[in-house]
């Protein structure tokens, strides 16, 4: 799945993802954020829940995700990004409109 259908369809789903769960910042990175994903490639998302993310909001949100993009996904919460990969993450994440 290219870079702009992800985006597109995390989009539209922002609103569910807002209610049900309680994500307030989702950003997508990795290699589908770069251009680079390849078959088989999970899709990168750093998610920011406000507060800390209890079990149900976090695997919750990552079901639905995977469900909704039909591929992996690897769901990071702000909390628990690590300071080395920071810089990282945040040179290729595009926000989720």
């Amino acid at each position: 799945m290219d870079r702009h259908a992800v985006l597109t369809l995390l989009s539209e789903h922002l609103p569910v993802l807002r209610e049900r769960f309680g994500v307030q910042r989702l950003r997508l990175f990795g290699s589908v954020a770069r251009g680079t994903a390849q078959a088989g490639s999970d899709v990168d998302l750093l998610v920011d829940f406000g507060e800390p993310a209890t079990p149900d909001a976090l695997f919750g949100a990552q079901f639905y995700l995977e469900d909704l993009l039909g591929c992996a996904v690897d769901l990071v919460t702000e909390r628990a990004l690590r300071s080395q990969f920071r810089p990282y993450v945040e040179r290729d994440a595009i926000a989720v409109a």
